[in-house]
């Protein structure tokens, strides 16, 4: 039976895709359908609108129109065949890129690898989770708490060749570029992080080109924001690769 009531509606002009409003949502009601985010059905949406403020571009709104009443079992019954959006590990967003799954797992540096780092060997991956852009991260998942924060500029993986090690090795990792990305959204985001996630401490790594110069002040004024003093380091890379002792930034 179909009533009139508040209910989401997502404007496809404005979407990018980019699939942060589906953990926001609780009852898995949005996926990404030929690179939009689309409800699957208005049966599923109970119309509180908990993925207005995810999202970047201002794509989502509540209208009030005439939609099939809101069937909380039926929402039950999606969330058996398919994870809850705000779960942690194992979480996949609709638009399917690797990226955009939410995974943790240990990192390479266990059991037989020990032994060969030991040693001096290079070449295994520190990385303990997907997804690692910024943009992509729910603000509350699981390998955010209590996490050592490494906020990596986009190029600074390609200019050090020892990042993992260097770098990388027991933190959890975020990467962006201020200079292509919104800012704006870059600072909602990490207020949010850190306001629902107990985070230890920030290492920004940026390169020492001026458009990295926003990434420091993006993690700051969200910890401004945020009410939260969390110790924060910056780490400077020249373009071919090594540390700049001026972190001043």
């Amino acid at each position: 039976m179909k009533i009139v009531r508040n209910i989401v509606k997502i404007d496809e002009e404005k979407c990018d895709g980019c699939g942060i409003c589906i953990p926001a949502c609780a009852e898995g009601a949005i996926r990404l359908e030929d690179g939009k985010a689309r409800l699957i059905a208005d049966r599923y949406c109970d119309g509180l609108g908990a993925c207005l403020g995810e999202c970047p571009r201002d794509a989502i709104s509540i209208v009030e129109r005439e939609a099939a009443e809101f069937d909380e079992k039926a929402v039950k019954d999606l969330l058996k065949i398919q994870p809850s959006p705000r779960g942690s590990a194992g979480m996949t967003m609709e638009c399917g890129c690797p990226s955009t799954e939410i995974n943790t797992f240990a990192s390479h540096g266990t059991a037989g690898v020990a032994k060969a780092r030991a040693i001096g060997e290079a070449g295994f991956s520190e990385l303990t989770h997907w997804p690692v852009k910024i943009r992509l991260v729910p603000p509350g998942a699981s390998f955010l708490e209590n996490a050592d924060l490494l906020v990596a500029a986009d190029c600074t993986p390609l200019a050090c060749g020892n990042f993992h090690r260097d770098f990388l090795k027991g933190r959890a990792v975020l990467t962006g570029c201020p200079k292509f990305e919104d800012v704006d959204s870059h600072i909602q985001k990490f207020t949010d992080i850190f306001r629902e996630s107990s985070v230890r401490s920030v290492t920004v790594l940026v390169m020492e080109v001026p458009c990295c110069h926003g990434l420091p002040r993006i993690v700051r004024t969200a910890m401004e924001n945020a009410g939260k003093a969390i110790p924060l380091d910056i780490m400077i890379i020249s373009r071919q690769g090594e540390i700049n002792p001026d972190n001043t930034l």
